[in-house]
């Protein structure tokens, strides 16, 4: 038996979740990978995966050897990196997961120089808005956006960012403006479903003021863009993270409403399990994540 094959297999199944997808990253056959955790789970006598038509999922036993041997992998790609650190050649894999909307409007553009730079590293990028748990789904690296809750994780702040109300101007013509946050009770309100506060929004003044106002929003929704484009069509007032609209507002096809009133500050933020170490190929990553945000600031035009 291959151990190292063997080990490569299992782990690419229960990232990619099927044999198939797990075959395609070894650069294999779904017979070949199959046959690599037969071997495997035969040469260990204990099931790792348990098998139906419609998903593979770790057995008990398999979801602590997963995250064992995930960090012995990793630890060996270190030392190959190691190897070849002189003459600068990284050699691993990095799974990431990031924000739809942030992932694919700021981090999509970088990731073809990363790979120019480093072309022994192989990625794979998941985008979600869901909260995913970095060990037990074996992420490498996350971006976070927000308070970090979650102390078993390491981070790094990348940038920063806030949070404005607005509104299109067609929403405001047949509406009308609201004037303090509490007025917001009374208009079409789209949220966030995965906002940390839920339908409660905090408000704070220059003057240091603070304001809280519990709302019944017209829509929930789970992803950014659609909040975009509902509240670009007219039909509703959203809090809404300044990079995601600052070109709507330049252009004019969204107003920043409330201007006295502001939202959540919050920090854009490389997280990682708090393992014994930091893998170097990570290290490498978040450092060139950092090089690229650095000082980025998202405005809405001045008042």
């Amino acid at each position: 038996m291959d151990r190292i094959r063997s080990l490569t297999a299992l782990i690419a199944v229960v990232e990619t979740g099927s044999f198939v997808a797990a075959a395609q990253r070894m650069h294999s056959s779904k017979a070949a990978v199959s046959r690599y955790v037969q071997e495997l789970e035969t040469y260990l006598g204990v099931r790792l995966l348990q098998r139906s038509t419609r998903r593979i999922a770790l057995t008990e036993a398999g979801r602590d050897y997963y995250q064992r041997t995930r960090q012995i992998l990793s630890d060996l790609d270190d030392a190959d990196s190691a190897i070849g650190a002189n003459n600068s050649r990284l050699i691993g894999h990095i799974r990431i997961n990031a924000p739809l909307s942030f992932g694919t409007r700021y981090l999509a553009p970088l990731w073809a120089e990363f790979m120019e730079r480093h072309p022994a590293i192989t990625l794979d990028i998941e985008l979600t808005d869901r909260r995913i748990d970095l060990l037990e789904e074996g992420f490498d690296l996350a971006i976070r956006i927000g308070n970090l809750a979650d102390s078993s994780l390491v981070s790094r702040r990348l940038a920063d960012s806030h949070a404005v109300i607005c509104a299109a101007p067609a929403y405001i013509e047949k509406y009308g403006l609201p004037d303090t946050p509490e007025a917001l009770s009374q208009h079409q309100v789209i949220s966030f479903s995965y906002l940390p506060t839920g339908d409660v929004w905090h408000f704070q003044s220059a003057s240091g003021e603070t304001r809280t106002v519990t709302l019944k929003p017209r829509m929930h929704t789970n992803n950014g863009e659609t909040i975009r484009a509902v509240v670009m069509a007219g039909q509703g007032i959203a809090m809404q993270p300044i990079f995601e609209i600052c070109g709507d507002l330049q252009e004019g096809r969204l107003v920043t409403i409330l201007p006295d009133w502001y939202g959540p500050t919050f920090g854009i933020h490389a997280v990682y399990p708090s393992r014994k170490h930091l893998s170097l190929k990570v290290k490498i990553l978040i450092d060139y994540l950092a090089e690229k945000l650095a000082g980025t600031e998202w405005q809405a035009p001045a008042k």
